[in-house]
């Protein structure tokens, strides 16, 4: 197999039916038997993917992320729960025709990763949860606070700043070169997230308390690797301690100075870790 010979700025969309709906993806990297899926945040698009991390990641392995139902360049309907979400992550990994993936899931997408692990869990193979969480255990006033300026109609350069980001200077300056970064790609950009997916997606994250997967999480035989920043206010690091201690066969990893987009701050590092726990 050949390498994919693009980058996350230059990788042409793919398009990809499933159940109704025609999804959006990128695919990119070096051939890898089992691809690398991305699940994404709350309001995040293939855009809002640091192609930092993404160029990375490619590197060692092929890597596969899309925007689900109604979101981004995909058709149909934005699920209000994270079980629908999971469907549509999963019917659209059989329309791939992929018998097995490695999952990497960012804040709600970390949410989407544990559903689909336990509700599909041959095709599985390896799990990342990045700066998510797995109960009701957000209870912080910074999630409450945060959370409002994260449903804003419109996000700015300082929202990212403050929600992403440690209030340090040099955690401000990785911010501003990761927003940076986000507009390389000039062509075929996913559109913002339309206000009834954003409320849909409110929905499913406000109900995730009662409907949550954690208790079955200790049973999942899958190789875990848990990280977050050292204060990330959406999904406060406590709870990957947390997720840590319920899952059996799981790593955790801090990086300092960080918040929310830890993973976009220390890109280098966090794919350097990924890469080596997924070989």
């Amino acid at each position: 197999m050949k390498t994919i010979d693009a980058t996350a700025q230059t990788v042409p969309n793919a398009y990809v039916e499933a159940g109704g709906v025609r999804y959006a993806y990128r695919k990119l990297g070096k051939p890898s038997r089992v691809p690398l899926v991305l699940l994404n945040r709350f309001r995040g698009t293939m855009d809002d993917w640091d192609p930092a991390l993404v160029n990375a990641l490619a590197a060692d392995r092929t890597v596969i992320y899309f925007d689900n139902a109604g979101v981004g360049l995909s058709t149909g309907e934005a699920h209000d729960l994270i079980a629908g979400m999971a469907n549509g992550a999963a019917a659209f990994i059989d329309a791939l025709e992929l018998e097995q993936v490695d999952l990497l899931g960012f804040s709600m997408g970390g949410l989407v990763a544990q559903q689909l692990t336990v509700e599909r869990p041959g095709l599985v193979r390896n799990l990342v949860l990045a700066g998510t969480s797995g109960a009701g255990k957000e209870d912080e006033p910074t999630v409450a606070e945060a959370f409002q300026v994260a449903v804003k109609p419109v996000n700015t350069e300082e929202d990212f700043l403050y929600l992403f980001f440690e209030d340090s200077e040099s955690s401000q300056a990785a911010g501003r070169q990761y927003w940076s970064r986000l507009q390389e790609r000039q062509v075929d950009r996913s559109p913002l997230v339309k206000a009834a997916s954003i409320q849909a997606q409110g929905s499913a994250l406000g109900s995730w308390k009662k409907n949550s997967v954690f208790e079955r999480l200790k049973d999942i035989p899958q190789r875990v690797l848990v990280a977050n920043g050292s204060r990330d206010l959406m999904a406060p690091t406590f709870n990957s301690f947390l997720l840590y201690k319920q899952i059996p066969n799981a790593q955790l990893i801090l990086y300092p100075d960080s918040g929310h987009g830890f993973l976009f701050q220390h890109a280098d590092a966090f794919a350097e870790h990924v890469n080596l726990f997924l070989r």
